[in-house]
């Protein structure tokens, strides 16, 4: 896809991630519609933008709101990033942790893609970034909300780039290790041990990137019509021991969960 003048929407713009992808879809050319719960870090990222020659269009934005989303793209978009998620509770969690993760993590890109699709099938174009996570491919030590959603957004990525890949609709999956944001700043510093068990988990098995190299892969990978980014190519020999033996890929795992443990 030739991103210059494009449309681009995006979830959680306000930090990290999303606003590293602000930044660098800014920087190919494109227009932006931002969205965020964070509306400070919203601002800071529109105004930066802005200031540099962007046109950006601010929006207060919960992944969790159909409403919401759907203001994100009352006017047509071209691509749209699924990026806002959130962690889980540490273990197994209750009801409303469960009930919380589904909604951002999984159901926000169910909700945007059914808004969108449709129009996109219409002109004969689009595309769909998911950012999932190399939780999606492996697991998440410590987090199984974590683990189940990032693997959920990455099926739903798939049957998207299946389903409607012969309409003109590309899908790109983007799935990192560590990435250096607020959100892994958060469980890092976490007092809690279940929590930092799982940031530990993350920070030990790579390198931990900068937002904005996950950003420019992935905005390559959409110019390019690529589905899978892994930012960490260490995950692909990871992926591949994992299919070609799952007993004991889940072996290692039992051990690399002790030794974080010690």
């Amino acid at each position: 896809m030739d991103i210059d003048n494009t449309v681009v929407a995006i979830t959680g713009a306000g930090s990290g991630i999303g606003r590293a992808l602000a930044e660098s879809f800014a920087a190919a050319g494109a227009r932006l519609v931002l969205g965020d719960i964070d509306d400070e870090g919203l601002a800071a990222t529109a105004d930066r933008l802005a200031a540099e020659g962007a046109t950006v269009t601010a929006l207060h934005a919960d992944a969790s709101s159909a409403d919401d989303i759907a203001a994100m793209v009352a006017e047509p978009v071209d691509v749209f990033v699924a990026n806002a998620g959130v962690v889980g509770a540490p273990g197994l969690g209750g009801e409303a942790d469960w009930d919380r993760i589904l909604e951002v993590n999984l159901r926000a890109h169910i909700r945007a893609a059914r808004l969108v699709v449709p129009q996109w099938q219409a002109r004969g174009r689009g595309h769909f970034v998911a950012v999932a996570s190399a939780a999606g491919l492996l697991t998440q030590i410590g987090d199984a909300g974590y683990a189940v959603t990032k693997h959920a957004a990455v099926g739903f990525a798939e049957w998207l780039a299946v389903t409607y890949g012969d309409d003109g609709i590309g899908v790109t999956c983007v799935c990192p290790m560590g990435v250096d944001t607020a959100l892994l700043s958060a469980i890092r510093d976490s007092d809690d041990p279940a929590v930092q068990l799982g940031a530990n988990s993350v920070v030990m098995a790579g390198a931990v990137l900068s937002a904005r190299e996950v950003a420019d892969q992935t905005v390559a990978a959409v110019r390019d019509g690529r589905f899978l980014v892994l930012p960490h190519p260490e995950v692909r020999d990871m992926l591949a021991g994992k299919v070609a033996d799952h007993d004991r890929w889940i072996a290692g795992m039992q051990r690399y969960q002790r030794s974080l443990r010690g």
